[in-house]
């Protein structure tokens, strides 16, 4: 209980690693707010793209200026007004002067500070003064009866100052992404699909990183009025049924997706091409899924700054990304400002979990996990740093006698998410003790010590397997939810534990992805059980989503089914995702259906309704409560199973109780 002991008090204190990495920006901010008012305003820089050139002092002013004489020469040159008497030198000298006297006066009292040089934001400013300019060397045309300078002369120098000053700006703008091309020796040549935003900025990327390895040499789109659209000087070429020809003509050896909305059989149509054309793949991620990389406890770190975010397409790509309508205002309400505690926050649920309540800047967020390494990954997560040194890192087994007691005593967590368990169906079955222990008497445990120390929140991570359960795993979980809202209908109204149940999590640890993925990597036979073997999948982000949301709806004695959509087979997703990663031509081997497996899971048991009466997403039903009397049952059964061999007692234990 050593890590235990060295937590902070109930007083909520934030954790070093996070107090030093909020203290950066006001850090940072104090030598900008000291600076001299002059200093900030006369803005010697420019910021294009993310790249920062040093301009020399006052030169913004003087190349203004420049253009103003140009115009007027050229125009007095050319004779743009026939038939009117030629000014004489002084005369023109007068009207040269006049524009740079009043652009700098403009400069010092209006423009210094205002815009970077050469951005959108500078463009209104630029047509003001120049349009103001140019009416007043106008008038003074006017009032002189053209002596100075002929009226139409005066007016089409506005014009051409105009042009030169919008013209230099650009030439800028080219010099910059010159400037910083690739500087790589052997650059992939790439056709981008999609000319929206996704296009546009997977194309200003390429086009900023130099080191990175992308040439873009075309953009389809499928889109008629962007036929002859023109990207950063890229070329739309065509719809994207023309990729083929397209590849051909450009001699392309890449072809990036740019359309973060893109739907499943858009990818998968995509990704078929591509492979049938011999060209590599990648994928510009969406901005919701870049803001997920970023470390929650870092807000100033950058998400896109290069092209190193383009990733290879994943099989969630082809099964479809679900947008989830959350109620964001209402999560905070319940999040901000509280102890939560996650246990199991090194899994593939709860370490997204935590990276998703970092958001919602809880007052503590104590994450509890038996894996060393699993901490160490979650915490990198979030504060980019993995210190370790954190209080709100508790390294602990929750099977462990006294360590949930200790937990609590000293932490005084209000809000609990229980993403601790054992999952796997075959070592279930084959050690019952262990899920015992963990997924039922860890879970009791826990229940206990959240009733007893004003927890207003617990949120039981559940499984599909516990709707009608036929094998160890599903029979743990089962009673787990019966536990829960027992506990939960004991309580005062306003404190509500629930649970949440879902199916199989795309990419999860120890998940068929990663089975096949080490299958095709080895040249091996992807193993199936069964042809007819049907599963629900969601993303990991769509279920920790909907498991906060869930924390919002939930009562006491409830169980919140999430929507996982249709179930998918699992040799359809083999064979998709074998494509996928270049082996089109993968065998496959049938193995058997093992003990506790089913061909198609349920997410609703006997007698379940699916209800949705606050979330499209969301079924809220309920579960038979777990007699309190035999909860002493569990610490008798508890003890047995750490002593002895008693696998047969508990698993028909757990099957009479789970209502099986």
């Amino acid at each position: 209980m050593n890590a235990l002991n060295s937590s902070p008090s109930s007083s909520g204190s934030q954790p070093e690693a996070v107090s030093a990495a909020g203290a950066q920006p006001d850090a940072a901010a104090q030598p900008d707010a000291a600076a001299p008012p002059d200093l900030r305003e006369s803005w010697p820089t420019t910021d294009i793209g993310g790249s920062r050139l040093h301009l020399p002092q006052g030169s913004i002013p003087a190349l203004d200026c420049a253009m103003w004489v140009l115009a007027i020469a050229l125009v007095v040159s050319l004779n743009v007004a026939p038939g009117s008497r030629e000014p004489g030198s002084a005369a023109v000298g007068f009207m040269i002067l006049l524009p740079v006297v009043l652009q700098l006066l403009a400069w010092v009292l209006f423009l210094r500070g205002r815009a970077r040089f050469a951005t959108s934001d500078e463009i209104p400013q630029i047509l003001i003064t120049d349009v103001l300019v140019a009416a007043v060397l106008v008038a003074v045309s006017a009032l002189s009866q053209g002596a100075l300078l002929p009226l139409d002369a005066a007016a089409v120098s506005g014009a051409v100052a105009l042009t030169l000053h919008l013209a230099a700006r650009w030439l800028f703008q080219r010099f910059v992404a010159w400037r910083h091309r690739p500087q790589a020796h052997r650059t992939r040549r790439t056709i981008v699909l999609g000319a929206g935003y996704g296009g546009v900025q997977a194309i200003s990327l390429m086009q900023q990183d130099q080191e990175g390895v992308f040439t873009p040499v075309g953009i389809l789109d499928d889109d008629p009025s962007k036929r002859h659209l023109r990207i950063s000087g890229v070329r739309v070429l065509g719809p994207w049924e023309a990729l083929g020809q397209v590849a051909n003509e450009t001699r392309a050896d890449q072809v990036l997706l740019a359309v973060p909305s893109a739907g499943p059989d858009k990818v998968d149509e995509v990704v078929e091409m591509a492979q049938s054309l011999g060209l590599e793949i990648r994928i510009m991620p969406s901005v919701t899924e870049l803001v997920d990389r970023a470390p929650s406890y870092r807000p100033d770190a950058s998400q896109l700054h290069s092209t190193n975010v383009f990733r290879r397409p994943q099989i969630a790509d082809l099964l479809g990304r679900r947008e989830i309508d959350t109620d964001v205002d209402a999560i905070g309400a319940y999040l901000s400002g509280e102890r939560v505690l996650v246990t199991g926050a090194g899994g593939s649920i709860g370490s997204q979990l935590c990276h998703a309540i970092a958001r919602y800047k809880p007052d503590r967020l104590i994450m509890v996990d038996r894996d060393d390494s699993a901490l160490h990954a979650v915490q990198l997560s979030l504060d980019g740093q993995a210190m370790l040194d954190s209080p709100d890192l508790i390294l602990g087994d929750l099977r462990t006698p006294g360590f949930i007691p200790a937990l609590f005593d000293e932490n005084r967590p209000t809000i609990v998410f229980h993403a601790a368990a054992l999952k796997h169906v075959t070592l279930t079955e084959r050690f019952p003790e262990e899920a015992f222990l963990t997924n039922v008497a860890a879970t009791r445990d826990l229940l206990m010590a959240a009733a007893s120390h004003d927890v207003r929140r617990f949120i039981n991570i559940s499984t599909d397997k516990a709707a009608d359960p036929q094998c160890v795993l599903g029979y743990s979980k089962r009673v787990a939810e019966r536990l829960t809202a027992t506990i939960g209908r004991s309580l005062a109204p306003e404190r509500r534990f629930m649970s949440v149940r879902f199916g199989n999590v795309l990419g999860s640890r120890g998940s068929a992805l990663l089975t096949f993925a080490s299958q095709l990597e080895r040249g091996l036979p992807l193993t199936i059980t069964d042809p007819s073997m049907e599963r629900f999948f969601m993303s990991v982000d769509e279920a920790c989503q909907l498991v906060l949301q869930a924390g919002v709806l939930g009562r006491s004695g409830e169980v919140l089914v999430l929507d996982m959509g249709k179930p998918h087979n699992i040799e359809e997703i083999a064979r998709r995702f074998a494509t996928l990663m270049g082996h089109p031509d993968a065998q496959v081997t049938y193995t058997r259906v093992r003990p506790g497996e089913k061909l198609t899971e349920e997410l609703f048991g006997r007698g379940e309704e699916d209800v949705r009466p606050n979330h499209p997403l969301i079924s809220q039903t309920s579960v038979p409560p777990f007699p309190m009397e035999k909860l002493d049952a569990i610490a008798d059964l508890s003890e047995r199973a750490r002593w002895g061999q008693h696998g047969a007692l508990v698993r028909r234990w757990m099957e009479a109780e789970s209502g099986a």
